[in-house]
């Protein structure tokens, strides 16, 4: 079947999906990011599928018509390295026609956002003991 990209809209993707967030945030929190991306119309939720098996998600915000805030960006253990979250990015900027991509995460993903071009600030000791990086990309061109 190969590989594709899916908007998620519906019900009938919840437990895999919930699986994949579970790795982007905590397990209390799973359930309602997963409500919010269906019921908000600025939040989006797209699906990395291949051979019918989704390895990858990527949630995001629309802030403006330029700018695009990365809330959660997931891969299946078994398949990270592959580039499935590039691909994600890359979806989502070509989407969404948007300039500017954001994030904010720890010292665990800040390297995956470096490797992919995303300018980074540490914003310090945002929670004790946990530092919190801002990851910005300017897409002007890149993808």
């Amino acid at each position: 079947m190969g590989k594709t990209i899916i908007e998620i809209k519906v019900e009938d993707k919840r437990e895999h999906i919930i699986k994949l967030l579970a790795y982007a945030t905590s397990l209390k929190r799973v359930d309602h990011a997963y409500d919010t991306y269906l019921q908000s119309p600025n939040s989006k939720l797209y699906a990395f599928v291949e051979d019918s098996v989704i390895e990858g998600c990527i949630g995001i915000n629309l802030t403006d018509s330029n700018k695009v805030e990365i809330k959660h960006i997931a891969v299946s253990p078994t398949q990270r390295g592959k580039g499935i979250g590039t691909n994600l990015i890359m979806y989502v900027i070509k989407k969404h026609a948007i300039s500017k991509l954001y994030a904010e995460t720890d010292t665990d993903a800040v390297n995956f956002y470096k490797n992919n071009g995303f300018t980074i600030t540490s914003l310090g000791e945002k929670y004790p003991g946990v530092e919190r990086f801002y990851c910005l990309l300017k897409s002007e061109g890149k993808y």
